[in-house]
Formats: structure tokens, sequence, C-alpha cells
């Protein structure tokens, strides 16, 4: 299948909705019948604004989180817009690529 991979950066102390707002990407993906999405903790990284975020051992509220995705052009499209629609303000990536499964599933 031809899609994209869609990769979303955040960080552990966003949220929104009550829940951080990777927990809430995950579970609303899910909501809507994307077929996966994988959550990834960082050890480091920094934005924009230049600013090193990084897990402590106390404190994880500056970790940094990616959640990454192999979606259809229209999933690609319709998740955009539930963003949208939400007012979530997310830097993201999307790439496009070809994607399937080996084997009988």
């Amino acid at each position: 299948m031809v899609g994209y991979q869609l990769t979303f950066f955040t960080q552990q102390d966003r949220m929104h909705q009550g829940k951080t707002l990777a927990k809430w990407l995950l579970e609303e993906t899910r909501a809507m019948g994307i077929g996966g999405a994988t959550l990834i903790a960082g050890a480091e990284g920094f934005g924009r604004d230049g600013k090193l975020r990084s897990v402590h051992f106390f404190e994880l509220a500056d970790q940094p989180l990616e959640v990454t995705m192999a979606v259809s052009e229209t999933d690609a499209e319709r998740l955009l817009t539930r963003l949208k629609d939400e007012g979530i303000n997310i830097f993201y990536v999307k790439t496009p690529i070809e994607y399937g499964m080996t084997g009988d599933c």
C-alpha cells in the first residue's frame, strides 16, 4: 500500500483533555480506526525554541515523546483535520511511504 508515515513530536508535560498529548493521540488514532501507532520515549531532544529537554530520574515532565504511524492518504488527512479541529498545535513530519505486511496475517 502507498501512504504516509506520520510522526508527531511532543513531550511528557503537554496535556489535552486531561491526558498527555501523546496518550490522547494514541487513543484518538485507535478510535478513528487507524491500524496502529507507536509511542516512543526519547532520552533527549530540543525543539524550535532551542531548549534542551531530557528525561531525569526524578522528573519525567520534560521527556521528549514521538508518536509514529503508517497511514493511507485519507487517514492522514482525517487525522490532521481532527488535530486542527481540536486546536492542537503539534510539530509533525509527513513522509510518503510504501507499507504492508509480509506473510499471512
